[in-house]
């Protein structure tokens, strides 16, 4: 290029000098790489808890009731108490059925002295019969009279039997250890056997029961973990269940699975299950709300991250994978549950690799990072 002559010499000295100024004052600056927090992922076997909403029940609930017919004596237990198996609870009046008693143990001595009476006869007419001193018809009557006085004497035998048992149902027991009801008639009332029999209930409270239920997507959804390997159940589905109650506290003794229903409600959609708890101290009563957690279950080779390390985007969930040359480079990932403080990854990333956990605001995709381990690296190891 020829000089301008109508510039000054000066100036054109000065040009290169101020073009160079002009490309280094455009020229995009360089920022330091930013420091951001990682952690090597690596697989664990872990173990697997579902939580539930349940509701205690009695596992024995016992209505007492009357068996015979009369005039109830009085109450002998404190309504709402304990009460134990085999102890009395009412008592009816007893007169009438040990009168009654009486008469048929009098009606069955009567019948054992004619079958007695009966024998002898037999005994005596066979040896006439021999000497050909009677004829064989009257053999032949007393054979049978003493058939018929034998029959006779089953039935006083199961008269006295039966009013034995009238007689014992006037004292009105519970059949097991529980919790009992209110009393359904006042002393001197005149009971009957039927719907207006009730008297009370007792509840067995020792084993309580829990009952819970859960929906047909959760279920399905188990279903297909364990076909495809993810979960791995207990032997025998023996699981242990653990109970948190109202107020937080856990139950000091854990339970066992003793029911599970083959079919959905058409209702709810749910299926229940049921455990069984040791209840010796009573701390668990029938109708309370309790979260039933399940322990047991496995699921190998689970993947975790912590939550705070995943971002939510128009695309889905993703995560920032320091990969080579220190570059940060997003991975979209598809999440599965929470376990404790972290997610379980279904999908997305591999054992080994390195997730960036804190720091994530300040990195774009494929920028390069300056590693560093986290503060809280307590699952995992450090690169």
């Amino acid at each position: 290029m020829k000089p301008n002559p109508r510039l000054p010499i000066p100036f054109l000295c000065l040009l290169p000098l101020v073009l160079t100024a002009c490309q280094e004052q455009h020229a995009a600056p360089e920022f330091p790489a930013p420091e951001v927090a990682i952690q090597r992922v690596e697989a664990h076997t872990i173990p697997i808890e579902w939580e539930f909403v349940g509701q205690t029940e009695s596992s024995r609930l016992v209505e007492i009731r009357t068996r015979v017919e009369g005039v109830l004596d009085k109450r002998l237990y404190e309504e709402g108490t304990l009460v134990q198996k085999g102890q009395v609870l009412f008592q009816m009046d007893d007169r009438p059925f040990a009168a009654a008693l009486q008469g048929q143990k009098g009606t069955l001595a009567q019948q054992e002295a004619k079958q007695q009476n009966a024998k002898r006869n037999v005994a005596r007419l066979k040896n006439l019969i021999a000497q050909n001193a009677v004829s064989q018809k009257d053999v032949d009557d007393a054979v049978s009279q003493l058939a018929e006085a034998d029959a006779v004497l089953l039935t006083a035998r199961a008269n006295v039997t039966s009013a034995e048992l009238n007689l014992s149902y006037a004292t009105i027991k519970s059949p097991l250890t529980g919790l009992s009801g209110k009393t359904k008639k006042a002393d001197g009332s005149f009971i009957s056997p039927g719907q207006d029999g009730l008297l009370t209930t007792v509840t067995q409270t020792d084993p309580m029961w829990v009952k819970f239920s859960t929906s047909e997507t959760r279920l399905l959804e188990v279903n297909e973990a364990m076909m495809k390997k993810q979960l791995i159940m207990p032997e025998n589905a023996n699981f242990v269940v653990d109970l948190h109650m109202a107020d937080g506290s856990v139950y000091p003794l854990s339970g066992k699975m003793n029911f599970s229903e083959k079919q959905f409600s058409t209702e709810t959609g749910t299926r229940e299950f049921r455990a069984a708890f040791a209840n010796p101290d009573m701390k668990l009563v029938p109708g309370q709300f309790v979260r039933v957690t399940l322990k047991g279950a496995i699921r190998p080779g689970a993947i975790l991250v912590p939550q705070r390390a995943v971002m939510q985007g128009q695309q889905g969930k993703y995560l920032y994978v320091v990969g080579t040359a220190n570059k940060a480079e997003i991975r979209p990932v598809e999440m599965g549950d929470w376990y404790g403080d972290d997610w379980i990854i279904e999908s997305g990333l591999t054992s080994g690799e390195l997730v960036v956990v804190d720091g994530m605001s300040h990195v774009i995709p494929n920028m390069p990072v300056k590693p560093q381990p986290p503060a809280d690296n307590a699952r995992g190891s450090q690169p």
